[in-house]
């Protein structure tokens, strides 16, 4: 398939790090100079249980998970220059991953230098640098099968020659760049990178080589990034703590104060509603030793955005960020068109909320469908109810007549996402739901309605056969206190 193509020669890119290559990260990350930002590996099983959500509010696109976390978060700014990276041992599956992202990402990698356990026990990773014919089934399925560059990010091994020997297999299989940290597999930050190894890995190949791994002993500052090019022989350069620490690496005027850093990073975390254990981790590894200063203990023991923005003075930034995206939601929810049914996979959905005020006490739009169902002898509705993890609100998608059919508006309660999710079933199927001001059904029985109006003393025949009563008591009352004079 014809590819659009990122280059990936002459680049300093940001290196796809754990926890910290998230939005706010990789914005941040350009902001600064970077030509090209990694997203955090991500694993292929959990990626592909994931829905595509356009996020008006955030004008984002979101890769959310069945339980409603968002695995995955990208905007149209970074479009032509992230990079999605994915744990895989699976050509398949990694193809179905792929092929989920790539209209929403510059190009997808395959992490195979990873020698952490979380991914080499899974065979991913570092594990799969001795398995060369999976290395290839992988990589050719991506290649033939995906509109974007796919590329790999590899640890060197044991040896020169093998390693050589292997990134030329990996040429062969059409990616476009092959990154390389410069350390064996059991080796840490704390030893030397092996430039020699990434220099001859760059003469045996013609495709770029991108140089990983010198921060901890050579880069520091935005100079040192073109001596550590000479130094592999390189054209590219990927940078993961240097940036981590200090994003302003990648600018030539940099490295900036962290302390103007971090602002600048909590505004992206709040602008893009990151999550606050996320936000928490990336300042503190930016504060670095300073982490049990009184600043970073107070970013240690804050629970939300909120509280971390009180902690740099950001506190009015976060309140009228807060507003703005109110407001977007407000406007995005009244211009909505709430009798437009919208088929998404297997359900139907609409844009409309439960409002109790538009129903009689004791009748609701769920037990129009019970009642429904029950007439046409189907199996009572099924509700299944989802939490926002940022809001705390809740989705419902009901099933009735095997159909499913869910409201994509979010309610304040569960009862109320269930309503909502009912009355999508009920107008999707031609059926009344009991609105104040219907006609009257049948579906709902009488006694139900008649119990709604005693409750409520609703009926004209009851308020007048009360007020008569009423005035019968004041007029013998007048009367008593009449004879007594």
């Amino acid at each position: 398939m014809a590819a659009r193509r990122l280059s990936f020669s002459n680049i300093t890119a940001l290196a796809p790090m754990v926890r910290v290559g998230t939005l706010p990260m990789r914005l941040l990350a350009l902001d600064y100079g970077a030509d090209v930002v990694y997203c955090e590996e991500l694993i292929d099983i959990k990626m592909a249980q994931c829905r595509r959500v356009v996020n008006e509010v955030l004008e984002t696109v979101d890769f959310v998970a069945p339980d409603d976390r968002v695995m995955f978060r990208t905007c149209e700014r970074e479009k032509d220059r992230v990079v999605f990276q994915m744990g895989t041992a699976d050509p398949d599956r990694a193809l179905t991953v792929a092929q989920l992202v790539e209209k929403d990402v510059a190009a997808v990698d395959v992490n195979m230098g990873c020698p952490k356990e979380y991914s080499t026990k899974g065979g991913m990773g570092a594990a799969l640098l001795s398995d060369p014919v999976k290395i290839e089934a992988i990589l050719r399925k991506l290649v033939s099968g995906v509109s974007v560059p796919v590329t790999c990010k590899i640890r060197i091994l044991p040896s020169l020659e093998e390693t050589v020997r292997l990134v030329q297999r990996i040429e062969k299989t059409g990616v476009a760049a092959v990154a390389v940290h410069g350390r064996f597999k059991e080796e840490r930050p704390r030893h030397p990178v092996h430039c020699d190894y990434i220099r001859a890995i760059a003469q045996s190949v013609s495709i770029p080589i991108i140089a990983n791994g010198a921060s901890l002993d050579m880069v520091k500052t935005n100079s040192d990034i073109e001596e550590f090019r000479k130094a592999t022989g390189t054209s590219s350069v990927m940078l993961a703590r240097a940036a981590m620490w200090n994003a302003s690496v990648f600018s030539s005027q940099g490295p900036l104060p962290v302390e103007r850093v971090m602002e600048e990073y909590l505004k992206y975390a709040i602008r893009y509603e990151n999550h606050a254990f996320n936000t928490k981790y990336c300042l503190c590894q930016m504060l670095r030793d300073k982490v049990e200063s009184p600043l970073g203990k107070q970013v240690q023991a804050a629970q939300t955005n909120a509280e971390i923005s009180g902690a740099y003075g950001l506190q009015e930034f976060y309140q009228q960020s807060r507003e703005q995206l109110q407001a977007r939601r407000d406007a995005l929810q009244s211009s909505s068109q709430p009798d437009r049914p919208v088929t998404d996979g297997d359900v139907t959905t609409m844009a409309v909320k439960f409002e109790r005020r538009e129903y009689p006490p004791h009748i609701t739009p769920k037990m129009f469908l019970l009642e429904w169902s029950r007439k046409e002898k189907l199996d009572q509705p099924l509700y299944e109810t989802v939490q926002r993890s940022q809001d705390r609100a809740f989705q419902s998608t009901v099933t009735v007549a095997e159909k499913k059919y869910r409201s994509s508006l979010w309610e304040k309660s569960k009862k109320f996402a269930e309503q909502a999710a009912a009355i999508v079933g009920l107008r999707v199927l031609g059926i009344p739901e009991g609105r104040i001001g219907e006609e009257e059904s049948g579906l709902v029985c009488k006694r139900k309605r008649e119990r709604e109006g005693k409750t409520n003393g609703t009926t004209d025949e009851e308020k007048s056969r009360k007020r008569l009563a009423a005035d019968h008591q004041r007029e013998t009352a007048k009367k008593g206190c009449a004879d007594q004079r």
